[in-house]
C-alpha cells in the first residue's frame, strides 16, 4: 500500500498530504477515488465521525471514529463494520477535506 506509507511519512513530518483512497467501504463519506486532505491531529482533539487514517491489526485505513473511551478510539467503516479499538499512536492523520 504505497499510497498510505507516503501519507503516513509526510503526515509524521507534519505535512498535509493529498490521497485517493479506493473502495466503497466509506461510501456516502468518502466516495471511491475522491480526493481526500489529511492532516496531523492531535488525538486529544479527536472525536466520534471524524474520519481519520489509522492502522488497525497491521492495515491501513481511512475510516470513521466509531466511538471514544479515555485514550481509545474505535475504528468502523461507513458500512457498520467495525474493525477494533487503537489507541492514539495508531491514527496519523485526519481528514480535513473530502472532494467526493
Amino acid at each position: 500500500m504505497g499510497w498510505a506509507n507516503f501519507a503516513i511519512e509526510k503526515l509524521g513530518k507534519g505535512e498535509t498530504v493529498q490521497i485517493r483512497p479506493r473502495g466503497n467501504s466509506m461510501t456516502g463519506k468518502v466516495n471511491d477515488g475522491a480526493l481526500v486532505t489529511l492532516a496531523p491531529c492531535d488525538p486529544t482533539i479527536l472525536k466520534t465521525g471524524d474520519v481519520v487514517l489509522v492502522r488497525v491489526h497491521g492495515n491501513v485505513f481511512l475510516h470513521l471514529i466509531k466511538a471514544t473511551n479515555q485514550d481509545r478510539f474505535l475504528i468502523g467503516n461507513n458500512r457498520g463494520r467495525i474493525n477494533g479499538w487503537v489507541g492514539p499512536n495508531a491514527i496519523y492523520g485526519i481528514a480535513v477535506k473530502v472532494e467526493n
